[in-house]
């Protein structure tokens, strides 16, 4: 049974941490939206419903929903290939339709099979990222969209080719803002009385003060002052059937097209995958280490894109980023993510003016940290000291994460999660060992608790080079399983080699169930009860 919530008991970390998170997000939204090629309220749109609705229902107390970059690409082809945003919309409560079908069929349980270190990695990889894709947004350079998380831009560069060119674009006055944001942001997390300060975030310090330099830049009519072009760019509605026209409904008639469910049911994939992934790593983010049921995250996320398509906004997913920023700013409980979400929208409907005037030099200074803390230089260190089969997974999808994207990056580590596992678990079937006595050598092979169809190959290969004229002494005694392929290789090796070979067999501990079966039909029981010891000329 989960444990109810108490939204309000934290009230004032909660509101400190929704603040914070509101102001990494808002950008982002629209920054997405942007390159999803989508209206720029859909983005806002989806972030208000992932705070709100998905903030409530979920049972994750960090995890922040919204808009998700992973799927711009989607987005962006689909809205192409659909003819119309309107019948994208459908696609999308399509979507939100089969994922919470996925969640009553209980499909949020493949997240338990998701390796730790790759979940790691994943956030590692994503740390990198942030933190590269906001050097150029701290030097004033951002043609570049706030969202954009893959390493090639639509634009034609990519991660790296931006830092060289943001060298011929340099704005002093981004650069001041960034530091001096920098400076509240670390002092914040320094300075004993600050440090109490819960109700005033370093966050929104930083932003006041970015604003109030570029005003004064601006008033003194400086080279420093920055413009509109390096601030928060949010769509400012100045009639009512401009701002009506923000909410957009599905083309129900467009029901028949089988494109439309094929986007629909690719996105409710990857959205699903996403969100189970960063949710995963929100349980591992939470220092009160309280886990989430993912079928019920499911079922959320269903809901807040049905939601979402309904209104007009983009498909949503679980967000590392937010919930990253969120767990930074110290968030206790889910109360942070629905606070997110009502103040998007309160903000966005009343004070649209002042959050164009942010600089988004100083949105860079507060991703630059949660960058930082997500590829903590520590967190590589301590996968290398716990050995190859946990580093190189961890160190693949990190540099799959950042030279790819998300889902490829994960599912890199994932594959060499397995091969690793196979690899140990060939070497673990069987223990040899040899041991010289006066009349000659006597090999051991000691069978481990399970010995399946996997360990065939190596266990073949040990039989093979096993010199002529040996003493074999093959033991299972405390083995439980053992495939029949593995019976039917002893067998042979029994009935040919060990007579050809002059090859003396002695089988131990081998119980009733492992029957070795000539071809003829004859019938060679082994058990423990009656024999411990059979030797096979």
């Amino acid at each position: 049974m989960t444990k109810k919530i108490n939204l309000f008991g934290n009230l004032k970390s909660d509101f400190a941490s929704g603040l914070v998170v509101f102001l990494v997000a808002l950008p982002l939204c629209l920054g997405i939206a942007l390159a999803s090629g989508a209206p720029l309220f859909a983005g806002i749109i989806s972030g208000v419903v992932g705070g709100l609705i998905v903030g409530y229902l979920s049972t994750s107390h960090l995890s922040v929903s919204g808009p998700a970059a992973g799927l711009t690409a989607i987005v962006l082809t689909a809205i192409t290939d659909l003819g119309s945003f309107n019948a994208f919309l459908l696609a999308g409560l399509i979507a939100g339709s089969i994922q919470l079908i996925l969640g009553f069929i209980k499909a949020g349980s493949i997240s338990n099979y998701f390796p730790t270190n790759v979940i790691e990695g994943m956030l590692a990889g994503i740390g990198v990222i942030i933190f590269l894709k906001q050097i150029p947004h701290a030097f004033g350079y951002d043609p570049d969209h706030e969202g954009d998380l893959g390493f090639f831009q639509p634009d034609g560069k990519n991660t790296f080719s931006e830092i060289f060119h943001m060298v011929n674009h340099i704005q002093p006055g981004s650069i001041i803002i960034c530091l001096i944001s920098l400076a509240i942001l670390i002092a914040w997390t320094k300075v004993k009385f600050l440090k109490e300060l819960k109700l005033v975030p370093a966050a929104l310090v930083a932003v006041v003060v970015g604003i109030l330099l570029n005003e004064l830049f601006i008033q003194s009519g400086s080279i420093l002052a920055i413009g509109s072009g390096h601030l928060v760019a949010l769509p400012v509605p100045k009639t009512l059937a401009e701002f009506t026209n923000i909410f957009m409904a599905p083309d129900f008639t467009a029901i028949t097209n089988s494109k439309v469910w094929i986007v629909g049911a690719t996105i409710a994939i990857v959205a699903s995958i996403e969100t189970l992934l960063c949710i995963e790593a929100a349980d591992r983010m939470d220092v009160q280490k309280r886990y989430t049921d993912t079928n019920v995250e499911l079922k959320a996320q269903g809901i807040g894109n049905i939601v979402s398509s309904l209104l007009g906004g983009l498909p949503m997913t679980s967000v590392v980023v937010r919930t990253s920023a969120n767990n930074n700013a110290g968030a206790k409980s889910k109360m942070s993510a629905i606070i997110h979400g009502a103040l998007l929208l309160i903000s966005v409907l009343s004070i649209p003016m002042i959050l164009n005037k942010i600089p988004l030099a100083t949105l860079a200074a507060i991703l630059l940290l949660v960058g930082y803390k997500l590829a903590n230089p520590k967190t590589l260190k301590h996968f290398w000291e716990k050995g190859k089969y946990q580093f190189v997974p961890f160190i693949a999808t990190l540099v799959g994460v950042v030279f790819t994207d998300l889902l490829k990056g994960v599912a890199l580590g994932i594959i060499i999660s397995i091969i690793f596992v196979l690899k140990g678990n060939l070497k673990r079937a069987y223990n040899f060992r040899k041991e010289e006595y006066a009349d000659g050598d006597v090999i051991h092979i000691d069978l481990a608790q399970e010995v399946s169809f996997l360990n065939k190959a190596a266990i073949k290969s040990t039989l093979n080079n096993i010199p002529e004229n040996s003493k074999v002494i093959i033991n299972a005694a405390d083995t439980v399983y053992i495939a029949h392929d593995i019976l039917d290789l002893i067998r042979e090796f029994k009935t040919t080699r060990s007579v050809d070979e002059n090859i003396k067999v002695k089988l131990k501990g081998f119980k009733k169930a492992y029957r070795l079966e000539n071809s003829d039909g004859f019938k060679n029981t082994v058990t423990v009860e009656h024999k411990e010891h059979l030797e096979l000329k």
